[in-house]
């Protein structure tokens, strides 16, 4: 089913989402020529200085379909086997037993087994995704920290494992990607981040993608509003912050319309080849890091509604803003949207996360913008 873009309907949506809670939201829809891009709210709530949908955004994990896409061009070149043990490329990363289980493509899959490094790396965090123990005061601590990745990697590969290399469901976790990072600088000996700028941000023709120098966004942008589980009310601004705690697996500033262009060109094979495209829609279960059971394939997951076309893209997350982008496996209709609170869901007794308006009237927004 194709349709047209309602325009009067997705600034209602955009607009329910900002009167639900969000501080400041924006976002583009195309439908192959048109495009509608809308915006509700503030981009700083004590200057009351409005969000506009051209503003640069930390999309977070995002970034992780950008790194992915990096790396299927160089399966393409032979410089990597998605196939080969990680232990053969970074036998000091991941020694013995498990670089010998553990391949590449279970690392883009997240079926590696290798635990998240961020609770060890950000110690008030305990468990998470288990929230019932954390608190937010490590957010703060190491809002200039300057993170080592080989320091960040040693941490999740000395954790408990989460699973046996190759089982399902796999299980979200940055540090696989960190060692993705690792393995693209030894394959292409530049960094991870020229590499990318070169072979994906600038094929993909993306004007306003970049890693971040230092610990600001460059650019008009908004502030971003942390409420980790109503545990810092009112909430945070943590737009100023070095993303060295995730690297290039998820540090990307980036606008909604420079994110629906990359998505479309990636669905239409510009930027890696039919066949690593259909790789990476190959889809295993794995459990998100809000504890959710989600398809993932090598970078990208899908979205689908019974009777509807799927989309594909990635969620990302960082402290204080949020970003969803999606496009139509035909590549003809995408959406993306960003938003600048995060974890507004306040804890029940066991720690989880209780509903929240918000939550029902961004699913409406998703809905509006992808399906019309």
């Amino acid at each position: 089913m194709k349709n047209a873009l309602d325009c009067a309907a997705l600034d209602a949506a955009v607009e329910a989402v900002h009167r639900a809670g969000i501080p400041g939201l924006f976002a583009e829809v195309r439908d192959g020529d048109q495009v509608w891009r809308g915006a509700a709210g503030v981009a700083d709530v004590t200057t009351g200085r409005p969000v506009t949908a051209d503003m640069r955004h930390r999309v977070g994990s995002i970034t992780k379909t950008f790194t992915a896409a990096a790396v299927m061009q160089q399966a393409e070149a032979s410089r990597i086997g998605l196939d080969t043990p990680i232990g053969q490329y970074l036998p000091k990363l991941v020694p013995g037993e498990r670089g010998e289980a553990i391949t590449v493509r279970m690392l883009i899959n997240h079926t590696s087994g290798l635990a998240e490094y961020l609770p060890y790396a950000y110690p008030s965090l305990k468990a998470y995704p288990v929230l019932a123990d954390t608190g937010p005061e490590s957010l703060d601590d190491h809002r200039y920290t300057r993170f080592d990745p080989v320091e960040l990697i040693g941490m999740g590969v000395a954790a408990p494992r989460v699973g046996t290399p190759g089982g399902t469901p796999g299980v979200y976790s940055n540090t696989n990607y960190l060692l993705l990072v690792e393995l693209l600088e030894q394959a292409t000996g530049i960094t991870a981040e020229q590499y990318i700028t070169r072979n994906v941000i600038e094929r993909a023709g993306l004007r306003d993608t970049g890693f971040p120098t230092g610990p600001h966004v460059a650019g008009p942008h908004s502030q971003l509003y942390e409420a980790w589980f109503g545990m810092i009310d009112p909430p945070r601004d943590y737009s100023v912050y070095d993303m060295s705690w995730v690297g290039p697996s998820a540090s990307l500033i980036s606008t909604v319309s420079d994110l629906n262009r990359f998505y479309g060109k990636l669905l239409a094979g510009d930027i890696v080849s039919p066949s690593s495209l259909a790789q990476m829609q190959r889809t295993v279960p794995v459990v998100s890091q809000e504890g959710k059971l989600i398809e993932y394939g090598l970078g990208l997951h899908p979205t689908e509604s019974p009777g509807q076309d799927t989309f594909w893209g990635h969620g990302g997350t960082v402290w204080g803003g949020g970003t969803l982008a999606m496009t139509r496996a035909d590549g003809r209709r995408g959406m993306a949207v960003a938003v600048n609170m995060q974890r507004w869901n306040r804890l029940d007794a066991s720690g989880r996360p209780q509903p929240h308006p918000i939550d029902d009237v961004l699913a409406a927004l998703f809905r509006v913008a992808m399906y019309g």
